[in-house]
This record gives C-alpha cells, sequence and structure tokens, in this order.
C-alpha cells in the first residue's frame, strides 16, 4: 500500500477547486465522461497504429446511480493507467496526461478527437463528493490500482483485483450534492453535455420489443428484452461530409437539436474547415419575426463533440447568433473550466470564416433558386439587414442577393432598383430617388399617388431599415430613399415643371393665417403647395430627416436626443383643391372651423394619428355634417 501526499502548490486545492474553478457543480458530470472519452479514444487510437496489442472492440461508457449506497459510478473501457500511472496523472494537480499523450503522439493523433487539455477535469469530482475512488486497470499487462482520497491532500493507492480493461471513477455523493442521485437529473445532465459524445454512454437499460416470429401464432404476445440504454448519438451529422447526407438527413438533426420546435427551419450551412484551422457545424435559419426581441443563445458550442456553451458570441458574428444549429472546435480556447472563450485571434478568424461561408451560401441560394429564395426572403431579411450593418465583410459580398421588396410583392436587387427607376425617378439635379413605405395599409393613401405617377414603391418594414438605407445612401451617392409619406408627391421627386396656384398671393396669405389659427401647434407646421386639383386638399407629412433620425434612435443610433424628441408633422394645404376656396370663401367663423378641422382630421385618419378623444368628435362632427 502507498501513501502519500498530493503534490499541490496549495495547502488544499479542493476548496479552492469547488469555490472558484468551477462555478456550476453539474459540469463535474461532462468532465469525468470527457476523460472517459480521452480514455477511450486513447486506445483506439494505439491500437489503431499497433502500438496496442488489445482487441479495442465496441467499448461504451457506463453512469451508473448507486441511490442506497449514496454513490455515482462513471466506467470506461479505454486504456486505462498503471499505479505508476495514477501516481503521476492523478496526483500531479494540473498535469494532463491527454496533454503528454497528444505531445508524444501529435503526428498520428491529430485527427483522434481527444479533448483533454486541462489537467483539472478530474478535481471537479470534489465538488459533489466528499470521497472519491479510481478503481482503474492498464492495457498494459500490469495490476490494476485502487486511489482513494477524501477531499483532503492526502490519499491512499492500494492494488486491485479489477480484471477488466479501464477506469471506474465512484464519487460517494456529499449531503448538500444529493440532488445528483437523481436519475432525472444525470439524465438531464448527460442529455445537456454529452448527448453528441463519440463513444457511446450505457444510462441504465430499456426494454426492446423481439421480433416477431414468422410461425407466430394468433395470440402471439411480444416479447421483450433488456438492452442497454444508449443516451447520445455518437455520429451526429454535423461530423458526415455533407455528400454523404439528405435534406431530409439535415431536418432529423435539428429536430434532434431541438425536439420542441416545431418549425422546420428554412434551410441549413453546412461548416468544414480544416485549414487554418478546424471547424464542423451546421447552422439552420430558422423563421423569424421581423422584430428584433428574438431569442438568442439558440447555437451550441462543442469542442470535440463535447458540449460548451450556448453563448456563442464571439466565435460567431453576432448577427448570426439569431440562428440556430452546433459549431464544433478544437481550436476554440477556452478556460481551464472550459466554460467561456478566452480572448484569441483565432477567435476572429473563426467569426469571419463563418461570416464568408454564410454568405457564399446565400449567394448559392439566390442564383440557383431566386424564385424559392423570395418565397423565404421575410424570414430572413432581418438577420441579413442586420449583418449588413454590422459586418463589413457580409456587407461586401451582400449586394449581389440583398432583396428590396416592392408594394406589388416584386423583389429587386439594388443594380435592379437603379435600372428600373433611373427614367421616372430621377429628380432635376440627377438624384435617383427610391420611394418606400413602412406599412401597406397605413400608407396607402401615399403608395396609391406615388404608383399613379408611375413610380415603382418597395416596401421597406424591418425596424432597422433607417440605419439600412442611412448606410446605403452613404455607399451609393446618387442614391436617396424617401418614405412616401415624407411629402407630397410633387416634393418627392422633384422635376423642373411646377404646378401653378389658383390662389393670389393675398388669398394663399389668408388661407394659411385660418388654418394655423385652428391647427395645433407645434405638433403641425402648415405648408401651402399648388398641387393637382384631383389631389388630397390636406395631407399630413412627416419629414423624412426628422422621422429617420428618430427612427435610429429607437434602435440604437441616429442623432443623440432625438429618440425622447415630440413627433412633429408636415400640415399641406393642396391651394388648387376646392376645398381651399371653399375655406377662403366661409364667412362663418365656426363654419369655416368646422371645415378645417374635418379635414385635418381626415388626414390625419389616412395617417392612424386619429384617436381618443379626437376620434370621438371626428365621429359626432361627421354626422352633424351629413345632417346639414
Amino acid at each position: 500500500m502507498t501513501t502519500g501526499k498530493i503534490n499541490v502548490s496549495v495547502e488544499n486545492i479542493f476548496p479552492l477547486i469547488k469555490k472558484f474553478l468551477y462555478s456550476d457543480h453539474e459540469i463535474f458530470l461532462r468532465e469525468l465522461v470527457s476523460n472517459a472519452t480521452d480514455a477511450t479514444l486513447k486506445l483506439k487510437h494505439l491500437t489503431s497504429i499497433g502500438e496496442a496489442s488489445v482487441e479495442y472492440g465496441q467499448p461504451k461508457i457506463e453512469v451508473k446511480i448507486d441511490k442506497e449506497g449514496k454513490k455515482l459510478h462513471i466506467i470506461d473501457e479505454g486504456i486505462g493507467m498503471t499505479a505508476e500511472e495514477v501516481e503521476r496523472y492523478i496526483n500531479q494537480v494540473a498535469f494532463s496526461g491527454a496533454e503528454e499523450f497528444l505531445d508524444k503522439y501529435k503526428d498520428s493523433a491529430k485527427d483522434t478527437g481527444i479533448i483533454g487539455h486541462f489537467g483539472l477535469g478530474f478535481y471537479s469530482a470534489f465538488m459533489v463528493a466528499d470521497k472519491v475512488e479510481i478503481i482503474t486497470k492498464s492495457y498494459k499487462d500490469e495490476p490494476a490500482a485502487h486511489w482513494t482520497c477524501d477531499g483532503s491532500p492526502e490519499f491512499t493507492l492500494v492494488a486491485s483485483d479489477k480484471q477488466t480493461r479501464g477506469t471506474e471513477i465512484i464519487l460517494h455523493i456529499a449531503e448538500d450534492s444529493v440532488e445528483f442521485l437523481e436519475e432525472s437529473k444525470i439524465k438531464g445532465l448527460l442529455n445537456k453535455y454529452n448527448k453528441f459524445m463519440p463513444i457511446p454512454i450505457k444510462f441504465g437499460t430499456r426494454k426492446e420489443a423481439l421480433p416477431k416470429p414468422e410461425d407466430a401464432p394468433e395470440d402471439y404476445q411480444t416479447e421483450y428484452q433488456e438492452v442497454d440504454n444508449i443516451v447520445n448519438n455518437p455520429t451526429p451529422a454535423w461530423t458526415k461530409q455533407p455528400a454523404d447526407l439528405t435534406d431530409e438527413d439535415y431536418k432529423n438533426f435539428y429536430r434532434e437539436l431541438y425536439p420542441m420546435q416545431f418549425d422546420e427551419p428554412l434551410f441549413n450551412i453546412h461548416l468544414n474547415v480544416d485549414y487554418p484551422f478546424n471547424l464542423t457545424g451546421i447552422l439552420y435559419f430558422p423563421k423569424l419575426a421581423a422584430d428584433l426581441q428574438i431569442q438568442k443563445d439558440k447555437i451550441q458550442l462543442y469542442q470535440n463533440q463535447v458540449f460548451v456553451t450556448d453563448n456563442v458570441e464571439g466565435i460567431v458574428p453576432e448577427f448570426l447568433t439569431m440562428l440556430k444549429g452546433v459549431i464544433d472546435s478544437p481550436d476554440i480556447p477556452l478556460n481551464v473550466s472550459r466554460s467561456y472563450l478566452q480572448a484569441d485571434g483565432n477567435v476572429k478568424k473563426i467569426s469571419n470564416y463563418i461570416t464568408r461561408k454564410v454568405a457564399d451560401k446565400l449567394k448559392s441560394l439566390f442564383t440557383e433558386n431566386r424564385e424559392d429564395f423570395e418565397k423565404k426572403w421575410n424570414d430572413i431579411k432581418i438577420v441579413l439587414e442586420y449583418g449588413m450593418l454590422s459586418e463589413p465583410k457580409f456587407y461586401e459580398k451582400a449586394g449581389a442577393f440583398m432583396l428590396y421588396p416592392t408594394v406589388n410583392d416584386t423583389f429587386l436587387t439594388l443594380d435592379e432598383l437603379k435600372e428600373k427607376i433611373k427614367d421616372a425617378q430621377t429628380d432635376k439635379d440627377g438624384k435617383l430617388i427610391a420611394l418606400y413605405a413602412a406599412n401597406k395599409d397605413a400608407q396607402h393613401q401615399y403608395i396609391e399617388a406615388a404608383t399613379a405617377k408611375g413610380y415603382e414603391v418597395l416596401l421597406l418594414d424591418s425596424p432597422i431599415v433607417a440605419h439600412l438605407i442611412q448606410k446605403l445612401e452613404s455607399d451609393n451617392e446618387n442614391l436617396s430613399f424617401v418614405r412616401v409619406d415624407a411629402d407630397h408627391i410633387d416634393n418627392l421627386i422633384k422635376k423642373d415643371d411646377t404646378v401653378i396656384s389658383k390662389l393670389s398671393d393675398e388669398q394663399q396669405e389668408k388661407l394659411k393665417t385660418v388654418v394655423e389659427e385652428i391647427v395645433p401647434k407645434p405638433t403641425y407646421t402648415v405648408q401651402l403647395e399648388a398641387m393637382d386639383s384631383s389631389a388630397a386638399p390636406f395631407i399630413i407629412t412627416q419629414p423624412e430627416f426628422m422621422r429617420r433620425m428618430k427612427e435610429m434612435s429607437a434602435t440604437g443610433g441616429g442623432m443623440f436626443g432625438m429618440g425622447s424628441m415630440p413627433e412633429m408633422y408636415n400640415l399641406v394645404v393642396n391651394t388648387n383643391s376646392e376645398l381651399a376656396e371653399r375655406i377662403l370663401n366661409t364667412a362663418d367663423n365656426d363654419a369655416q372651423s368646422k371645415l378645417v378641422k374635418q379635414a385635418l382630421d381626415l388626414a390625419k385618419l389616412s395617417q392612424n394619428l386619429l384617436k381618443g378623444e379626437e376620434l370621438t368628435a371626428f365621429v359626432k362632427r361627421s354626422f352633424e355634417l351629413i345632417k346639414s
């Protein structure tokens, strides 16, 4: 029997581990199952290169609860350890066996999938156990060893009569951690962290129906057998080559990742790169609502099939964190507890690669089947618009597939839009004016006026559109975006021809005075314009600059303080309308006031601005006018 002290540089490392290193106690199971996986993959590698003369077979890892004995067992059939190796790897904290192994076999072991390079993973067991045992037998023909430690620096190491190759870790669960003796808890942890580990994990047994014999009688009763309950999928879709997967395979894997998600993904992007870093994964575009309140943290980050986190900001460009799926890379730098990313140049390289890969995939989808791409546009546009604003590399590529829908349900690229509107929508200064609406119903009157003149009107309704068009304008100096309700139609795209007012200057001044006395200030600024006599008498517009700055402030950006400014509108009075003349020619002040209020309220109604008391008063006044 050997006794001794664990070689650590502090008096007692275990409280330190328990309190600081691993903030989340539940990851002890992830670490121990990861170690068991490492041990198994090491053996696989050694047998494949002829350095281990044993039969690899079909090893599995077993997790077993002994509720009565208050013990949790993690058993593997891997490489095992000799007594000397136990002394070396277990008693010298932070000396990683996996790292030494990788170093020794660095050329041939490149793709073995061995996880460990932390060395402290085993000690996470002491977060939940007040005593830990290791019973292990090496693949080498040497006696088995039995190591025991009660959480102090003291340990015992004795020979064991274990006859089978591999390692068994026995955790004597502490009183404050008895939740880890519950089957549902362990099952949940295995599903969270080890769902896609590369070695089958057994957790209990299940009943499986035996095949019905061909000569079975009519009253045959189905027979069952007990089989291992394997809780993981050792070969998830992302570990396979895209050529070996069908569309149905990708959909099935999506359901496996998100069993409670009922919508099918729109499409997927399979990531696969081995230079200058290793990265595999599958990203799915789910259906997204046109708002920014989208649940993130739906992409899972793995390292050699071990779950690390679902907070992938940094490794995945921010605009893609709205997607779903899996990313797996052994080259992602993690802190020692494998819980979060460390700052590293590789992280930015990986992020740039993912951005490029997604852009390339979107371009190919657009090129190969534009009609299908257009059908999916409204479900993916918020991600792409956000990407154009936040990732310069994505913006560079997005021109090839970014679409701008029209109110007539057609879709144009920016180049197609410029070509289509250049004849009708170039103003007197030679500038292209792209008209757009944010809401087909609310701005119907303005859209109708624009389309009547043969203008193309886009439908840009996402919450970040103000930011996007600001960027597009800055990169296309001869192009301006103007919302259809920003001014009356003749002022939206100014031409050389002007309409002459029927009213004299004196009459116009009088009309303006009458309207200004009734219209509330400072919300409305009265503006007289000579328009076609068939155009609306009163039109409410909201200046493009002011409205856009307010929208940008509301979603982050724009000019400081603009978001808190009150709404301000222009009331455009058509001096060539019959109503303008009627207001001027009405001598009765009360009747004149009613006409102006009625016209104003009708204009407000068309902009969805008439509410509450004002709406009630408008309805009452309307009935009175009908009666009179």
